[in-house]
C-alpha cells in the first residue's frame, strides 16, 4: 500500500477494442484527473476530459471510498460518487509501476457498441 500514498497527477489514457484496435480515449486527447491515497486507507479520484466546453458540458467523474492494494490491484470500496454506477460494486484496477509511473486498468467497458479497455497512466506530484 505504501507505493500508492500520496497525489498523483493523471498524464495519458489509451484506450482499444477487443480486437486491439485503438480507439478514441474516453476522456478525450486532453485528460486531467487527480487521485490522492493516504496512509488510513482512503482515497478520492477527480477526472475530466479537459475540455475547453462549458460547465455540464465535459465529462467529469469523481469517487472517494476505503481501498485496498495488494500490489497488483487496487479496489475501492466508493462510498460517495459523482455517478451512481461507480456505487454498485467495489471498484477494481490492476495497478503496475514502471519508472515512476502508475497504470491502472479498469475492466473493459462497453462503449459505442464495442468493449473498450483502458489505461491511465499517472506520476506523482506529492
Amino acid at each position: 500500500m505504501d507505493a500508492l500514498i500520496g497525489t498523483w497527477r493523471l498524464i495519458k489514457e489509451e484506450a482499444w477494442g477487443a480486437d486491439g484496435t485503438p480507439r478514441p480515449p474516453l476522456l478525450g486527447a486532453m485528460p486531467t484527473g487527480l487521485a490522492m491515497f493516504n496512509a488510513e486507507g482512503r482515497m478520492m479520484a477527480v477526472l475530466s476530459d479537459g475540455s475547453a466546453a462549458a460547465p455540464g458540458k465535459r465529462l467529469y467523474v469523481s469517487y472517494c471510498g476505503a481501498y485496498s492494494f495488494d500490489g497488483m490491484q487496487l479496489v475501492t470500496q466508493v462510498d460517495r460518487a459523482s455517478e451512481d454506477r461507480l456505487l454498485a460494486e467495489p471498484q477494481v484496477r490492476d495497478a503496475s509501476f514502471a519508472d515512476g509511473i502508475l497504470t491502472l486498468r479498469p475492466p473493459a467497458r462497453l462503449v459505442d457498441g464495442m468493449m473498450v479497455t483502458r489505461s491511465l497512466h499517472w506520476e506523482r506530484i506529492g
